[in-house]
Order: structure tokens, then C-alpha cells, then sequence
């Protein structure tokens, strides 16, 4: 019989779950602050609501559940898996974001400002960094045609992740507009600008000449010169509007759009203080269903981003059946834990009390409510012979001071207390 995690799957010990808790709690509180309010939705979902075409590739990487009562002749008879599933996971969080606004609109305020965090599933293949089981963490702003949008939503996630005490990470920013004024330019047929999206997306994996090659004849005269080379040397460019319409195509429409990115992407930084957003020309974002602002958020602990979004005004009038202008972004959870400091990731008051296995209980769980109710985390510790590997893990464990509980001290901070480093190391 297996005894581990099912593949791609993972158990947490009590140490990691806090550390989950912690940070997600750090997270919600700042969200709430920034005027988001919390919703939750079922793992499961419709599978005519998974498969609806706005999931991108993650819909091939969908689990589906069987039917109930499916017999094995009807396993034989299926001509599709629709026959035999009606429901699956979900895969992320904005596909039954989409859903849960199109059933609750009429009760929902205008302009909604939606807090979304859960597990999702995806049926890939497991490797560092990348589960089968993952959280997702997301925030949307739901009815606001605007820019407005943009700016609440990455000065709370910016928020967010300063005060989870993340440094060094960078905003990137482009447009889909602009990405379509670009393969204009080049001359790609507006029917393979998704696979031209696709391929030019890979540039920082393949390069030019890669990409040039997996493009082929599609191009026109020119391109590489035209359009290849620009934005190689725009890549990290500090973000100017005029700069950006030259090179994502010379139009007036990237004209247009240069202009309003920069207006919020300046209110953003203005706002912050902080010049951590740069225009990446070659960000993407896999996602069909994305309209307009595209975000992905880097770190240089990671080869990969620690979270991302844009503008999807599209989406959710596929269930509503008329359109809902829609900013969000992700924070890719598992990710920002591998890049958190350590400091993030533990209480400051947590405290151990020893004991003797003969003393009396009441007065024991009288010193420990005191603690508890003053807001330590408290953990009760039968003394040993050999006290350094208790110490050793009690320290590994977050807790920063000890105290043994003696006959006729009621008063808790009047126990004789220790800092945890000073006393495993005696």
C-alpha cells in the first residue's frame, strides 16, 4: 500500500501549514484593508464552464470526474469525454470568478472588488515548483472600464508583498494592444496573430533567431529589422510612451495605447515612490482571453514569476452575455514561499513552558491561559535529561523563550524566562 502523497501532491507538517496560514493571513488582512471583500467558490465546476474556451491550454490539463452510475457499457459507447464527465477541478481561479459574478451580479455592488484564494488542480507534469494541487491568490476589480483598475489592483498587490517583506522584485508590463500592433506591423494575418503571440513569447528561450524560424514564412520582408530587433533592445527599457509606440508597431492606435499605459504605470510609481515597473515588450501572458494590461510579477530568486494578470473585459460576458470590463492579478502562493524571508514566516511570540511529569496540572494550565489570553502561542514542554535537542527544536520551530513553571509562581511573566538561543546553547 503507498504511504505517500499521491504524485504532484503534497502533505504539510504543522511547521509548514503555519507557515501557510501566516502568510496568507498577512496577505488577506492587507486585501480586506485595500477595500477587496473575500468570496469563496467550489472546488468543482460545470465542466461546460471549464470548457468554455477561456482557460487557454489549461483546459487540456483539466481533471475531469466521472458521471455518477456510469456502467461499463456506456464506458465503450463514449465517443468524447463529455459523455462520460459532467463536472471537473477547476484549474484556476478566474474562469469561476467569471461564473460566480455572472450568478450574483444582481446582489453584487457595480464595481466589485473581489478577494479569491483556494487550491486549484492541473493534470501536469509534477517538477520544482510546479504541483498537480497549488494555491492561487487572486484580486479583481470587476465593472470598472477605467484604469482606475490597474492602479487598485497593483498598489494593494505591491501592498501585499511589502509587507510580507519581499524585496527585489519588478512589475513587468505590456498590452495586448500593443502586441497586436506589433505583428500588424509585421505583416502576420490577424488569423495567426495567437500563434504568433505564442511563438514571440519564447524569445527570452529560443531567441531571434528561434523565434524567426518557428514564424517562417509568415513574415514579412524586413521583420527581423522591423520588429525582432527593436524589441530585443526595448527588453528592461525604463517605460516611455513614445519610446513603446516606436517600437510595438509606429501606429497611432500604439500610439493611443503607449499613452494610457504610461499614465497609470506613472500614478502607480508616483503613488509608491518606487520605480520597480519596467515595459517588457515581450510579455505575453499565455492566456487568450487577456484584452489589454498585462502584468507579470519577477524576482531574481526565481526563474519564474511569482505572479501575474491584465485587463479581461471579454470574459465574463461569455456567462453573463454582456460584457464586464475585469482587472485582476495572481500571486503565484508556492512560489512567493520559496522567496519569503525567513522573518515572514513565523509568530515573534511564541513561548514554551516546562514542566515536570508531576506537576500539578491545574496550576500548569492556569500559567498557560495567562499567556495565551496576552496573545503568545503556547506550547507546554515535558523536561528531559537532556534538554539541548528540545531547545534545538523548539528554536526550529519559531518559539523565542522558555520558562520552567516552579511551585508557587502564578504570575507567568514573573517565571524566570530565557530567549531560546541563549538557552539551547547551554
Amino acid at each position: 500500500m503507498a504511504v505517500s502523497s499521491a504524485r504532484g501532491m503534497r502533505d504539510f507538517t504543522p511547521r509548514d501549514k503555519e507557515r501557510r496560514d501566516l502568510v496568507m493571513t498577512q496577505i488577506r488582512e492587507t486585501y480586506l484593508r485595500h477595500g477587496f471583500e473575500e468570496i469563496e467558490t467550489p472546488a468543482l465546476e460545470d465542466s461546460e464552464a471549464l470548457h468554455s474556451g477561456l482557460g487557454g491550454d489549461n483546459e487540456k490539463l483539466s481533471f475531469q470526474v466521472l458521471k455518477r452510475g456510469l456502467e461499463a457499457a456506456d464506458l465503450h459507447a463514449a465517443t468524447s469525454t463529455k459523455d462520460l464527465s459532467d463536472l471537473g477541478l477547476r484549474f484556476d481561479l478566474t474562469v469561476p470568478l467569471a461564473r460566480f459574478y455572472a450568478s450574483h451580479h444582481p446582489e453584487l455592488p457595480p464595481v466589485f472588488r473581489s478577494f479569491h484564494q483556494g487550491p486549484v488542480w492541473r493534470a501536469e507534469r509534477p517538477q520544482k515548483g510546479r504541483y498537480r494541487q497549488f494555491v492561487q491568490c487572486d484580486i479583481d476589480i470587476l465593472g470598472e472600464s477605467s484604469t482606475l483598475a490597474e492602479i487598485e489592483v497593483m498598489l494593494a498587490t505591491a501592498d501585499a508583498l511589502d509587507r510580507l517583506g519581499l524585496a527585489g522584485y519588478t512589475f513587468r508590463v505590456n498590452d495586448r494592444r500593443l502586441l497586436r500592433e506589433l505583428l500588424h506591423a509585421a505583416g502576420i494575418p490577424e488569423t495567426e496573430h495567437q500563434d504568433a503571440l505564442i511563438t514571440l513569447d519564447k524569445l527570452d528561450k529560443i531567441g531571434p533567431d528561434g523565434v524567426l524560424k518557428e514564424l517562417g514564412d509568415r513574415l514579412s520582408a524586413g521583420w527581423h529589422e522591423r520588429v525582432i530587433a527593436n524589441v530585443v533592445q526595448a527588453e528592461g527599457h525604463a517605460p516611455d510612451a513614445d519610446y513603446i509606440a516606436q517600437v510595438m508597431g509606429n501606429s497611432a492606435v500604439a500610439t493611443e495605447v503607449a499613452t494610457e499605459l504610461m499614465a497609470w504605470v506613472n500614478q502607480v510609481q508616483a503613488i509608491r515612490g518606487s520605480a520597480d515597473i519596467v515595459f517588457d515588450p515581450t510579455l505575453v501572458r499565455g492566456m487568450g482571453y487577456y484584452t489589454g494590461s498585462i502584468v507579470e510579477i519577477s524576482h531574481p530568486g526565481l526563474g519564474i514569476s511569482v505572479g501575474g494578470g491584465g485587463r479581461y473585459d471579454g470574459m465574463i460576458g461569455r456567462f453573463l452575455g454582456t460584457d464586464v470590463p475585469a482587472f485582476g492579478i495572481s500571486l503565484g502562493f508556492e512560489r512567493l514561499l520559496e522567496v519569503l524571508p525567513e522573518e515572514s514566516l513565523h509568530h515573534t511570540n511564541r513561548v514554551a513552558l516546562l514542566y515536570q511529569r508531576e506537576d500539578s496540572l491545574d496550576h500548569l494550565a492556569s500559567v498557560k491561559k495567562q499567556l495565551v489570553d496576552t496573545g503568545h502561542t503556547v506550547r507546554l514542554v515535558p523536561k528531559a535529561k537532556n534538554m539541548r535537542p528540545v531547545f534545538e527544536r523548539l528554536v526550529g520551530d519559531g518559539f523565542s523563550r522558555v520558562a520552567e513553571v516552579t511551585k508557587g509562581v502564578v504570575d507567568a511573566e514573573a517565571l524566570s524566562w530565557r530567549e531560546l538561543g541563549e538557552a539551547s546553547a547551554t
